[in-house]
């Protein structure tokens, strides 16, 4: 066994119960009441800092994308090559299957058929036969005068309902601003909007595209996009952990 293999297995070890550390009761409270919850330290500042290291390393990295060049805002972002960085693809696996369940939940919710296998091998699968091969976990760098539109990171058709962006950065010390925005819009309703707290490590589950809100009637369906305020000062990375792959 290799020395790779061995750190691998130690990492996902770690991410799997970093992630069932985490109170899934209150997560998934939050998520139905605002399509959104924070993991408050999912990454020590070490493994913050180590992420962010990564940004100018080109073969990590797929592709570049600066944000003016295509109207989504100010800034840049990287999306990782396969294979993941180590923690970042134990994140994921890890991350996966409490999702899928909320999902599932969902989709019932909305009469929307798809429903999410409990593996996210199998679930990449899926996206594969769609021809959806692309990687989509990124690395997100902000500096002063940058944000982000508010958006949804669909890539194709098979996306799953949930993501994860993780904070590299200690505001108030690394930068300022910068703040996590949700965006929801009910049906008649003026839009609601959701700035989400984050520490150094901390992570943000949030909801994609739509969700279900309880009414009258029943359950109904709205629809979520989610941006990054403009930096006031210093330098905020970001790490988005995307379950679906992409065209």
């Amino acid at each position: 066994m290799t020395i790779h293999s061995l750190n691998t297995k130690r990492v996902s070890r770690s991410a799997e119960s970093r992630v069932a550390a985490q109170d899934w009761r209150a997560l998934v409270s939050d998520l139905n009441a605002h399509g959104c919850a924070v993991m408050p330290g999912l990454l020590s500042a070490e493994e913050c800092a180590d992420l962010a290291a990564l940004y100018p390393q080109e073969e990590h990295f797929r592709s570049h994308v600066v944000m003016a060049r295509h109207g989504f805002g100010k800034g840049e972002y990287r999306y990782f090559r396969y294979p993941l960085p180590d923690l970042i693809d134990g994140l994921r696996s890890a991350l996966y299957p409490r999702l899928a369940t909320v999902a599932n939940d969902w989709n019932e919710k909305m009469n929307v058929a798809q429903r999410y296998p409990a593996d996210h091998a199998a679930f990449l699968e899926r996206c594969h036969a769609e021809g959806q091969t692309k990687p989509t976990p990124l690395l997100l760098q902000y500096g002063p005068g940058d944000f982000n539109c508010l958006h949804q990171d669909l890539y194709g058709a098979l996306a799953f309902p949930l993501q994860v962006a993780i904070l590299l950065s200690e505001p108030g010390e690394d930068f300022t601003g910068g703040e996590f925005v949700l965006t929801e819009q009910r049906p008649r309703m003026q839009s609601r909007a959701e700035v989400v707290p984050l520490r150094k490590g901390d992570a943000v589950i949030f909801a994609v595209h739509n969700r279900p809100v309880q009414g009258t009637k029943g359950y109904y369906r709205v629809n979520l996009r989610h941006g990054v305020s403009r930096l006031r000062s210093g330098r905020r990375h970001t790490v988005g952990i995307i379950f679906h792959d992409a065209r």
